[in-house]
């Protein structure tokens, strides 16, 4: 018997999953395996995460549990990295570019068959309501004799069956060679029955004429059925086919090269050649490679892609830098003191990709009972073509008896066919989607629609989500200079037009935008970790950061507020007051109050202080503050508020947001934010506009109310139905469905479905 300490806990990709239900089958199947102590199979991801004993079970076995249902498992890109020794130089241990292609070609092989079966199964499906309409009220027929609708049908559904819907035959020879069963199973076996029945009768009419069955057929059913399901499942591989994308792009933001000093001189190498203690040269513009600690230098840091701050960070020597970050400002020399899999990015990665490994699948209803679904279905199609033989051949004689079980046979199948069911959720997300997009809500897939349709709290990231991410000048206040206010920002905006401090553009465009000219400046000069000085019309005027002589109540009031200061000193005389911060977005407000009338309770969420933090949710009006977090942290914090029940999404903008994006139950990012933050959300909001977010918890509602309403008409149809197919109705009145009811009782359980979906789009977010 093994220990703990003998497992091994590694994430694979899965190839071949259709729907969630697959995610139980691969489940169950690998747990049943020896050395096997968990798995967690995400069908939103594609990925498993299993804990094994590998001295008793390998990849290989796996995937020989699972091969012959279909699936297959694959080792993880990210772990085969070259993450865990000598850093993340990683093109040349992997081609991240394969998984993609892959992908990429299985989604055109989609869309090909996409491009068939849509345009002829709405033509089709056009024929059997006219068809169906002729038959119970006054208008014309089909102008085209059934002899030749019936081969042109039977061509289009053979294609429909065996290309288009391979999958689904696939699925039911799998439940029938292994007894799994999966929502390509369903579908599988009514279309497949509905084909067989109308081949035999079409290709050899004997049969119809002796056992006494109608001339109708079933191929029009075979090529909606299949038509419809396979394009929603296409909308959804689409949606789904960047999802890998958000590690590969935390993966490019490390640096490649680094400059380090070897044998008293500077050597580019290779990232992964970076050893603990190697001195690192970062130049103005450059990006830190690792993380280290500065022997020698100042500057201020762009921390924005790992903090989500979007004010640069001024640092001098003793002072930590993070690898990824950007050097805005000076020449540094660091003491590398972390490589590879123990820097702040690669742990960002590694958080990613355990919280989307770890999610637990949501499963729709029509996934959760398709296991129970296929076997009663077909039990209940066998059980009444059975009766009928036991107890119709006595009572009516074996041909009325045959041909009245085989219509009740093919009648259970053909009414159970989860083409209703099948719509139910597609149909729904589909226009909920495009009501999204309308309305500038982009949506990844239907489980996170699904999900943000239930979330109870909402977190939101400070920087560039409640506030503009950009620091602004927000007061200036006059020291009593003996120089007007405009004479002496006038003067702080020459020095700083000469400076390579971020701080320095926010106060040159707000004298621009005062109309403020500029002067010209002599002896200009930079002052390391304090600020810039220079001549002015003969006077020296220095910009400068307050020291702990500045004893101003002014100042004190700003800093409580947690905005930047800086002192303008005009003749060694303190004169103006500047004080900048990152100001909130003029919709913020608004859109906070309207989600606490939607019921949702708020929160911020932050790397900066706590004043600057409690001041910005003051004026947006947030519930709570968690402030001075790191990028780890915030994964945490967001997993203790679902511990406390809280049904979470998480709005951001920033690569540090990433975890915090996947630990939520559904994360939203903001189009404003990096790449990163969008990859690693189900839903992004474009332009920034907080108030997309009300929109999109409003369009949530909306489409899963209309998604439940659905499966309700679907599973109506199908329980009222397969009895009246089975024959119940005729020991009372003497009445089989005839097959043809059947399909048009599943028809308009479609057109319900469909029309239901649709009124949506009038809606009102």
């Amino acid at each position: 018997m093994s220990t703990t300490n003998n497992m091994n806990k590694k994430a694979y990709n899965i190839e071949g999953m259709h729907c969630a239900s697959c995610s139980v089958i691969i489940t169950k199947t690998l747990k049943k395996l020896d050395g096997v102590a968990s798995v967690q199979a995400n069908f939103a991801t594609e990925k498993a995460q299993v804990e094994f004993d590998p001295s008793r079970t390998s990849l290989e076995k796996m995937n020989e549990a699972i091969g012959k249902l279909g699936y297959h498992l694959s080792e993880n890109s990210v772990e085969h990295a070259g993450m865990n020794h000598g850093g993340m130089d990683h093109g040349e241990h992997m081609d991240m570019s394969m998984p993609r292609e892959k992908k990429m070609q299985e989604l055109q092989a989609q869309r090909s068959k996409v491009r068939f079966i849509l345009p002829t199964a709405l033509v089709v499906f056009a024929v059997m309501i006219w068809d169906m309409a002729s038959r119970v009220i006054a208008m014309p027929g089909l102008p085209i004799p059934m002899e030749i609708l019936n081969v042109a049908l039977f061509v289009l559904a053979s294609i429909a069956m065996f290309w288009v819907g391979k999958p689904f035959v696939e699925g039911v020879v799998r439940f029938i060679r292994y007894r799994v069963a999966n929502m390509d199973t369903l579908v599988g076996i009514g279309t497949l029955t509905a084909y067989l029945y109308s081949a035999a009768v079409t290709l050899i009419p004997q049969i119809r004429s002796a056992l006494s069955l109608p001339e109708y057929t079933y191929f029009d059913v075979v090529i909606v059925v299949i038509g419809f399901v396979t394009f929603g499942k296409y909308l959804e591989a689409r949606s789904k086919q960047r999802t890998g994308e958000a590690i590969e792009k935390l993966i490019g933001l490390q640096a490649k090269t680094a400059l380090v000093v070897r044998g008293g001189r500077e050597i580019e190498i290779p990232l992964g050649e970076v050893i603990i203690g190697d001195t690192v040269v970062i130049k103005p513009g450059g990006k830190i490679p690792v993380d280290g600690t500065i022997i020698e230098g100042s500057t201020a840091i762009d921390e924005s892609m790992i903090t989500g701050e979007s004010i640069p960070v001024d640092k001098a020597a003793g002072d930590i830098v993070i690898g990824a970050t950007i050097n805005k400002q000076g020449n540094i020399k660091i003491t590398a003191t972390k490589i590879g899999s123990d820097t702040m990015l690669s742990q960002i990665i590694k958080l990613v990709e355990e919280a989307q490994g770890s999610k637990a699948p949501i499963q729709a209803l029509a996934d959760k009972i398709s296991s129970i679904f296929v076997p009663t279905v077909l039990g209940i199609a066998a059980l009444s073509l059975a009766l009928w033989l036991i107890i119709g051949i006595p009572a009516l004689g074996q041909s009325l008896a045959v041909s009245y079980g085989i219509l009740s046979f093919v009648g259970v199948l053909v009414i159970a066919c989860p083409c209703a069911l099948g719509l139910a959720t597609p149909t729904a997300i589909i226009v909920g989607v495009g009501k999204g997009a309308e309305n500038g809500v982009l949506i990844k897939d239907a489980e996170s629609l699904e999900l943000l349709s239930k979330v109870t709290a909402v977190v939101f990231d400070k920087t560039g989500t409640i506030t503009k991410g950009q620091p602004e000048v927000t007061d200036v206040v006059s020291l009593h200079s003996a120089m007007g206010d405009d004479e002496v920002l006038s003067f702080a905006a020459s020095l700083e037009n000469k400076s390579e401090h971020p701080l320095a553009r926010a106060i040159e465009m707000y004298a621009q935008s005062k109309k403020i000219l500029l002067k010209s400046v002599q002896n200009f000069e930079a002052l390391e970790g304090v600020g810039v000085q220079g001549d002015i019309n003969g006077k020296k005027t220095v910009v400068r950061k307050p020291t702990a002589n500045d004893t101003h109540p002014q100042l004190k009031q700003l800093q409580s507020e947690g905005k930047t200061v800086v002192i303008v000193d005009v003749s060694e005389a303190p004169a103006l007051l500047i004080a900048l911060a990152d100001t909130i977005k003029d919709e913020s407000a608004k859109a906070i109050t309207a989600l606490h009338a939607l019921g949702l309770k708020t929160h911020m969420l932050t790397g900066d202080n706590h004043l600057a933090a409690q001041h910005i949710a003051k004026q947006a009006g947030i519930d709570g503050v968690i402030a001075e977090v790191l990028p780890h942290e915030k994964a945490q914090k967001i997993a203790e508020l679902q511990k406390q029940g809280f049904v979470v999404a998480m709005v951001g903008d920033g690569i540090n947001d990433a975890p915090a994006l996947v630990q939520a139950d559904v994360g939203i990012a903001m189009a404003t934010g990096t790449d990163v933050a969008m990859e690693s959300a189900g839903i992004t909001l474009l332009h920034g506009d907080l108030g997309k977010f009300v929109k999109a918890v409003r369009l949530a509602r909306l489409t899963m109310r209309g998604v439940r309403q659905n499966l309700f008409w679907a599973f109506f149809y199908n329980v009222v139905g397969i009895p009246i197919a089975a024959g119940l109705l005729y020991p009372i009145w003497g009445v089989v469905l005839n097959p043809i009811f059947a399909g048009m009782a599943m028809a308009l359980s479609s057109v319900s479905v469909v029309g239901n979906s649709l009124r949506l789009k009038v809606k009102k977010l």
